[in-house]
C-alpha cells in the first residue's frame, strides 16, 4: 500500500503538534499523565516569579509554578503550584517567594504542624519574603549599632585621655619611659647573666646538676649498702622497741629516791657517813693527831738518839722533850688550830 505525501505530512504535523503540547506543558511544570497536586497561593507581589520556577521544601524541589493569574486591579496575584512529588503538606503550611539576585525566584514552602494535609486545588497560606538584602541588613544592623557604640566609647576615651595628658602628666610619662628603658637594660644584663648561669658547659647550674648527678649516681651504686644500713637500723629500732624500758625507768626512779633518802640522812647526821660528814669530833681528833705527829717528827729530827741508838760506846744523850713544834713547822700545811 502506497502512502501519499499528503498523508505523511499530516501524520508528521499531528505528531509535532502533540509533542509541542507535551513540551509546552512540561515547560509549564505540569505532566499530562500524572496525578500531580495543584495548590494555589495568593500574593501581593510575586517578585518576578514566572511559570516553571521551582517549588522547594527544605532545599529540595517538589514541584514548579504552573500558572500565574491576576485580577484587573493587580492587588492580588494568584499563583498555581504543581506539586509533582507524592508528599503530605500540612494545611497550615506557608508558601513564601524567595528572590535570588543571581538566579530565578522560587517558592519555599514552610511546613506547618497540622495533622490535616492539603488536597488537590486547595489554597495554601502565604507570607511576605524579607528578601536577600533585608536579611543581610537585618544581620548587619546590629553589627553597625555595636560599631557605633564602640566608636562613641573610643571617642569618649580619647577625650578623657587628652584631658588627662597635661604637661605634668606628659613629663611623668617621659620619666616612666626612661625608667622603663633602665629596667629593660637591667633585664638584658640579667638575661646575659642567666644565660651564663645556664650554659651547658661552663654554667654554675650545669656544674651543680653534674654534682647532683654524681651524688645520685653514688646513691645508685651504693644502693645495696644503703639498704643494708636501713635494714640494720630497722633491726636496731625493733630491738630497742622490744626492750622493757618501763622497768628500767622504774628501777632508775627507785635508785634516785634511795639516793635522795641517803642525802637526807647525810644532812641529819644519821648513820656512820652522816655522823662523819656532820660531827666535828673527827675533824678535831684528826687535827689533834696531826699536831702530835708534827711534834713527834720534830722531836725525832732534833733528838734522834732518843729514839735510835747505834753507838756501841758512850752514854746515851737525851735532850729536852719538845712540847711545841719548831718554828719552821709553825706555818706548815699540816698545821691545824689547837683542839680545845
Amino acid at each position: 500500500m502506497k502512502i501519499s505525501n499528503e498523508t505523511k505530512v499530516g501524520v508528521i504535523s499531528i505528531i509535532s503538534l502533540v509533542a509541542l503540547i507535551f513540551g509546552f506543558n512540561f515547560l509549564k511544570g505540569k505532566k499530562i499523565f500524572s496525578n500531580d497536586t495543584l495548590i494555589t497561593g495568593k500574593y501581593g507581589n510575586v517578585e518576578g516569579l514566572q511559570n516553571s520556577n521551582p517549588v522547594m521544601i527544605n532545599g529540595m524541589q517538589v514541584g514548579a509554578v504552573y500558572k500565574i493569574n491576576t485580577d484587573k486591579d493587580m492587588r492580588k496575584i494568584s499563583v498555581d503550584m504543581n506539586i509533582t512529588k507524592d508528599i503530605h503538606i500540612p494545611s497550615n503550611s506557608l508558601a513564601i517567594i524567595k528572590t535570588n539576585p543571581l538566579g530565578t525566584p522560587s517558592i519555599e514552602i514552610i511546613l506547618g504542624n497540622s495533622s490535616a494535609f492539603l488536597k488537590n486545588k486547595d489554597s495554601i497560606g502565604t507570607d511576605v519574603s524579607a528578601g536577600l538584602l533585608s536579611n543581610v541588613m537585618g544581620k548587619v544592623d546590629p553589627v553597625i549599632n555595636g560599631v557605633k557604640k564602640a566608636v562613641n566609647s573610643a571617642d569618649s576615651l580619647l577625650s578623657n585621655f587628652n584631658s588627662v595628658l597635661n604637661s605634668s602628666a606628659k613629663n611623668n610619662i617621659a620619666a616612666t619611659f626612661a625608667n622603663l628603658n633602665k629596667v629593660t637594660a637591667s633585664m638584658l644584663a640579667s638575661t646575659a647573666s642567666l644565660s651564663i648561669l645556664l650554659n651547658n658547659q661552663s654554667g654554675a647550674l650545669s656544674k651543680s646538676l653534674n654534682n647532683v648527678s654524681g651524688i645520685t649516681g653514688n646513691f645508685a651504686s651504693n644502693n645495696e649498702k644503703i639498704n643494708n644500713v636501713v635494714s640494720n637500723l630497722d633491726k636496731a629500732t625493733t630491738k630497742f622497741a622490744n626492750l622493757n624500758l618501763q622497768n628500767t625507768l622504774d628501777t632508775l626512779d627507785v635508785a634516785i629516791n634511795n639516793l635522795k633518802l641517803l642525802i637526807v640522812n647525810f644532812g641529819k647526821s644519821k648513820g656512820t657517813l652522816g655522823m662523819l660528814m656532820n660531827d666535828p669530833t673527827l675533824y678535831k681528833n684528826l687535827a689533834s693527831t696531826g699536831n702530835k705527829l708534827n711534834l713527834l717528827l720534830d722531836d725525832v729530827r732534833m733528838n734522834p738518839k732518843r729514839y735510835i741508838n747505834i753507838s756501841l760506846f758512850g752514854k746515851k744523850k737525851t735532850g729536852e722533850v719538845l712540847l711545841t713544834p719548831l718554828p719552821d713547822t709553825l706555818n706548815s700545811p699540816y698545821y691545824a688550830e689547837k683542839v680545845k
